[in-house]
């Protein structure tokens, strides 16, 4: 049988594990030593790893067990920030909030490496490693300004940062490194003249253009509509307003979500069509929000459907999003995770399997 090879990958985040959460809560209130929460995130760590090798996974993440958000991260323990900066709103009417930055220069105070370096000492299999855009960081400068440190200089500061997150990752063995840029079809709800997008995608361009054509190989960039509490920030905005600007991004991988659209083939066109001949395409085929744990049998299809418009030479799989957004970090689903990265996994081999024997036939 002839071989087809279609790579598969998560996204990031897994539910914390509930003894986690509730340490962090304890701790929060000082009723356990910050040693006693450090133990729990190294537990947390430790069996996320575990369980994620076990789902057969060829590529996994720590399940961002110690990361505050996966987009806040890099400002843990920074002073120069106030609560009232940008606002998401989501379909639900809930709302989450940026911070924002009050005084220069700015800083990351934890780079995504330090993550890395923990789940190394436990995977046997390769780990990538998500970090957060330059564009959903740049939301931090106020629109008023700041007397002492203007925009140019705060970018000049971010784009050296981001850099080195991703450099930092790279040069410590990260299988690739993923830019999640959740906010580029949100944008497109806020400006919808693309102002906002093209704004976005040059400044992270403007990190891009620090690594070689090799690096670019192996980093990939993250688009959704922005799964929150089961819900999201921008699932109305269409995609054929968004991808062929995001494929001028400088990237060699992109993850798409896409199990949860209601017109895939439509999308898949979009992709065909703009999509550039040396970019891997990793199609979501797992709908984190949707409870409902999808048989290998329906990823499979989704595959096959997938394979109709994308070469398989360049087709990967992925899931949606991350799934702490599907019990919003409550640990309720941590299990059906598992089993729905699991069903990927199973998947995506019968659809190359079968991709395979059709090959074989020609």
């Amino acid at each position: 049988m002839s071989d087809i090879a279609i790579p598969t990958e998560p996204i990031g985040s897994i539910p914390r594990p509930h003894e986690l959460l509730e340490g962090i809560v304890e701790f929060d209130a000082g009723t356990i030593s910050e040693a006693r929460l450090d133990a729990l995130y190294e537990r947390a760590v430790r069996d996320t790893i575990g369980q994620f090798e076990a789902t057969g996974s060829p590529v996994i993440t720590d399940g961002e067990q110690r990361k505050p958000s996966f987009a806040t991260y890099p400002l843990h323990g920074l002073q120069n920030l106030a609560a009232d900066g940008v606002t998401i709103p989501f379909a639900d009417g809930h709302v989450r909030q940026l911070p924002r930055l009050t005084a220069g220069p700015f800083r990351y105070a934890v780079h995504a490496d330090q993550y890395l370096d923990e789940a190394q000492k436990y995977a046997t299999v390769p780990v990538k490693q998500a970090v957060i855009s330059a564009s959903a960081l740049s939301l931090l400068y106020p629109q008023a300004g700041i007397a002492t440190y203007s925009r140019d200089a705060f970018l000049e500061d971010l784009v050296r940062e981001a850099v080195a997150d991703i450099r930092g990752s790279l040069q410590k063995g990260a299988y690739n490194v993923q830019v999640d840029f959740t906010e580029a079809r949100l944008s497109l709800k806020l400006d919808p003249s693309k102002g906002l997008l093209n704004a976005f995608v040059d400044l992270n361009n403007r990190v891009l253009d620090h690594f070689s054509h090799e690096d670019q190989t192996r980093i990939g960039v993250h688009t959704c509509p922005g799964g929150d509490r089961d819900t999201t920030h921008s699932a109305d905005v269409d995609y054929a307003e968004l991808l062929p600007t995001l494929f001028t991004l400088k990237a060699g991988n992109f993850y798409i979500q896409l199990a949860s659209e209601k017109d895939r083939e439509r999308v898949l066109r979009i992709i065909r069509d703009h999509a550039r001949s040396d970019h891997r395409i990793f199609v979501g085929v797992i709908d984190p929000i949707n409870p409902r744990v999808e048989t290998s049998e329906e990823v499979r299809d989704r595959v096959l459907e997938a394979a109709e418009y994308i070469a398989p030479s360049r087709l990967g799989t992925t899931d949606d999003c991350g799934f702490a957004p599907f019990g919003d970090d409550t640990s309720t689903a941590r299990q059906t995770a598992f089993e729905k990265i699991r069903a990927r996994v199973a998947g995506t081999e019968l659809a190359a399997r079968t991709l395979g024997a059709a090959a074989l036939k020609v």
